[in-house]
Order: structure tokens, then C-alpha cells, then sequence
């Protein structure tokens, strides 16, 4: 498509008039501009809907331009970009996988110079052209094989930026980063030969020691979450560096960066107790760390059981997660059951219990919403129990 052809007034205008219309159906419509095809205007259409709470600042500046809707899903949120881009800086950074350039763009607001990479000509031209509209002067755009472009040019950066992509969407979700592309294991010699910082973003479903074992000279693992939802893994790797791996969890809330620390190799036992006063449910990065026993110590919390990660204390504290008050503790049985939740209006959790959230709802006719949250756990004696809470 003309780019260009998309920034004339009446274009944008008729992008903005027809966010809220029926794309399906516009399809089947002439395009009211000669030289633009209906489909590419529909493009714009959906694509900007779909950047509106994922990319506000794009979505709210004018002449904007936007690629195919699967690079709005693939791409990160502003809110992920933003954090980020706070843990690094320096003089010069190169984003291998460039794509929408959201990450580029907060990256330039804390090194002098950024260079965005894609082998897609006509995505790096829509990237060449927002850098304009959003006013960003030290970001420049180069169009191809961000490798090859490594491989013959001998200027080092102070980071390397790489977010590789399934090779194959048939493959199994949890996946390899050698099935990725590009291969980052295969060309660690090259990518450290040209910086001694690389910062890599998977998938959340990576698994982080699969990871570890295929990298070197990893430094640190931040676990992204955005309002509670692990969106990525971000590992920075150091040239040389052979010391403890850093853990950090971070849940980015519309409130706070709630950020929770550990070591890879951190290995502290856990108390426990019966159910006390509060009750506190990690966020959903620091699940993904895996360091259940690290909650306990750190925030001097006690342990349901095992294998239940959810804690306890007497007293209410600052937590990174979800925090409630304890109004109830009832048996897990059928008379219990049926005289304290059918009909209930609840909302439930399920931690180390043999039935799913939708069974328990099912089978007991409990609503969904309410003030009260039911957690379905195991105590200490093996035995099932329902938590009756309210938000602390």
C-alpha cells in the first residue's frame, strides 16, 4: 500500500468517523478514495481500534499509520514498553526485531541513539513515518536482516534488543528459544561481539530454566506482568558475567509496579500455620519465579501448606498481590457445602484443590461478583477447607 496516501486530512478523518463501525460490512463497500483499496482502509480501521487501551499514545496522536492487526497483538503494551525501557540506558541501543517500534520509541527516550531493525519494508516504512508524527528525533529505521546488518557493520552498541518470533504456530506452546528466529542461542558469539549487554523478550510461557540452559551469561529475569497477567520475559545477559541470576517479579498495576526480588538459586524454608487473620495471594509474576518459599521469608508470611501458595499472618502488610480478610473457615464436605454456598454470589479461587472454579460453581449455583471471595484450598492436615474472605 501508499503509506503517504493515508496521512491526506480526509483519510484520517474517515479512519477516526469509522472506529465504531462495522468492519464486516464495510468490506462489501466501495472505497470512497480512488487510489486506496477498501481492504487496506479496513486495515487501518481495525488496527487502530484494536491499539486504542494497548497503545493510547498512538492511538491519540494524529496521523498515526498502523500495520496489519497481528502486529498490534504481537506487539508489547505501552505499559510493558514503558517499564522496561526504565531498566536500561546508556548512549546507543539496537532493537533486532523492530516491528510497530513501541519498545524503540521508550527506548529513545533514555539512549541518544536507537536503530530499529525489520524485514518487513512496508512495517518499517510505517515506523519511519510515526517517528515524525510522535516527534522522536534519535530514532532511525533500517530495512532487512537485522543479523546480516550485525555481521557487516563493526559499530558496537551499548544494548542489543531482540524479541524473536515462532518460527512455526503449529509448535507446542511452551517452546525452545531455538525454534524462535532469530535463533539467539545460535548467534551469541555474533550478538556479543557487537555489545556486551543483550536484553531478550519470550514469551511468558517460556520456561525459565529451558531458557537458562540455552543462554549464557544471564544476569537477571524480569517477569512482566500488567494488571496481574504475565505478558513477557525479559533476561538480560552481561559479556563474562558467571554470578547469581537475579529474579524480579514485576505486576504492573493502574496503581503501582508492585516488584518482588529473589536469586535463581535462593533456597529458604517456609513457616507454616492453620489460616490466621489475612489472607495473601502472590500476583501472578511471582508465581512464575516459582520461589514459594521466598514469599514466606520475605514478607514473614506463613504458608497454607506446600503446595497451596497462599499465606498468612495476624497482622495486615504491605504485599505484592492481592491481600483479604479472613471472616470464616468452613470444612470442604457436601453438607457444608450445600448450606453455606448453593445460590451463593462469590467469587472463587482454587489453590491446591481437586476441582476447577467452573465445577465449583456448577455444581453449587454459586454466582459470580459480590464482596466475598471463597478460596478452595488444602490446609496443613491434607484436609479441604473454603476460606470465606473480603479485600483487606
Amino acid at each position: 500500500m501508499k503509506t503517504e496516501l493515508f496521512l491526506q486530512q480526509e483519510v484520517q478523518q474517515y479512519i477516526h468517523d469509522h472506529l465504531d463501525s462495522d468492519i464486516s460490512k464495510m468490506a462489501f463497500k466501495k472505497s470512497p478514495f480512488e487510489d486506496i483499496d477498501i481492504i487496506d482502509l479496513l486495515t487501518q480501521i481495525e488496527s487502530k481500534k484494536k491499539s486504542k487501551d494497548k497503545l493510547p499514545t498512538w492511538f491519540n496522536t494524529n496521523n498515526i499509520l498502523f500495520p496489519k492487526k497481528l502486529s498490534i497483538e504481537q506487539t508489547s503494551s505501552e505499559q510493558c514498553a514503558h517499564y522496561k525501557a526504565s531498566l536500561f540506558r546508556g548512549e546507543s541501543i539496537i532493537d533486532l526485531t523492530g516491528g510497530f517500534g513501541i519498545d524503540c520509541y521508550y527506548f529513545s527516550k533514555n539512549f541518544k541513539h536507537v536503530l530499529h531493525c525489520e524485514m518487513q519494508e512496508d512495517l518499517s516504512e510505517i515506523v519511519r513515518l510515526n517517528n515524525s508524527a510522535l516527534a522522536v528525533q534519535n530514532l532511525q529505521c533500517h530495512t532487512g536482516d537485522s543479523l546480516v546488518y550485525l555481521k557487516d557493520n563493526a559499530h558496537t552498541w551499548d544494548y542489543i534488543y531482540v524479541d524473536p518470533h515462532r518460527r512455526n504456530d503449529a509448535k507446542e506452546k511452551v517452546f525452545f528459544l531455538s525454534d524462535c528466529a532469530p535463533n539467539v542461542p545460535e548467534h551469541l558469539d555474533l550478538l556479543f561481539s557487537r555489545s556486551n549487554n543483550i536484553v531478550i523478550k519470550t514469551s511468558p510461557l517460556l520456561d525459565i530454566h529451558a531458557g537458562i540452559n540455552e543462554l549464557t551469561n544471564v544476569k537477571s529475569i524480569h517477569i512482566v506482568a500488567l494488571q496481574n497477567e504475565v505478558k513477557e520475559l525479559l533476561w538480560h545477559l552481561e559479556k563474562d558475567y558467571t554470578g547469581p541470576i537475579s529474579l524480579i517479579a514485576a505486576n504492573i498495576t493502574k496503581e503501582e509496579t508492585q516488584i518482588f526480588s529473589t536469586t535463581l538459586d535462593s533456597d529458604s524454608e517456609a513457616k507454616f500455620s492453620e489460616p490466621l487473620q489475612y489472607l495473601y495471594e502472590p500476583n501472578a509474576a511471582i508465581l512464575k519465579t516459582g520461589k514459594f518459599n521466598e514469599v514466606s521469608t520475605n514478607y514473614e508470611l506463613y504458608k497454607l501448606h506446600p503446595h497451596s501458595h497462599l499465606y498468612t499472618n495476624e497482622q495486615l502488610i504491605p504485599f505484592a498481590g492481592r491481600s483479604f480478610k479472613i471472616k470464616q473457615i468452613l470444612p470442604y464436605n457436601k453438607q457444608t457445602a450445600k448450606e453455606y454456598l448453593t445460590n451463593l454470589k462469590a467469587n472463587v479461587t482454587i489453590r491446591n484443590f481437586p476441582l476447577k472454579v467452573e465445577e465449583i460453581r456448577k455444581k453449587w449455583k454459586i454466582k459470580d461478583g459480590g464482596d466475598t471471595y471463597l478460596f478452595f484450598t488444602t490446609n496443613l492436615k491434607n484436609e479441604k477447607i473454603i476460606i470465606v474472605t473480603t479485600k483487606a
